[in-house]
């Protein structure tokens, strides 16, 4: 959560089923703020959320949760299992419940 939480951070994968979709957050800058708060501001655009990290059956996880009911936040909102996570770097994994396909998504510190 520490390393999260200081700085802003960008999208440099987004791996949705094979396709790579990491355009749709490009000049988005990320903020996770201590409380759980989850903004994304691009210019004039800000898209707000909600995050959070914890244990799941022995695996770290993230959520990530944004107030946008359609398009490429909506589909990043999800329970992600984290790969790894650095001071500079989160790499995060999501298997579908529903048909198992796999995402990928990692952010990096600006």
């Amino acid at each position: 959560n520490t390393n999260v939480t200081n700085g802003t951070w960008r999208v440099t994968l987004y791996n949705e089923e094979g396709n790579i979709q990491t355009s749709n957050f490009s000049g988005y800058g990320f903020t996770f703020a201590s409380g759980g708060a989850l903004t994304a501001v691009n210019g004039s655009t800000t898209q707000s959320g909600r995050w959070r990290t914890y244990t799941d059956s022995g695996s770290t996880k993230m959520d990530l949760l944004f107030d946008a009911t359609n398009g490429s936040f909506e589909s990043i909102s999800e329970d992600w299992n984290v790969l790894s996570s650095s001071a500079t770097k989160i790499q995060l994994k999501h298997i579908s419940g529903g048909d198992g396909s796999i995402d990928f998504l990692t952010f990096e510190k600006n």
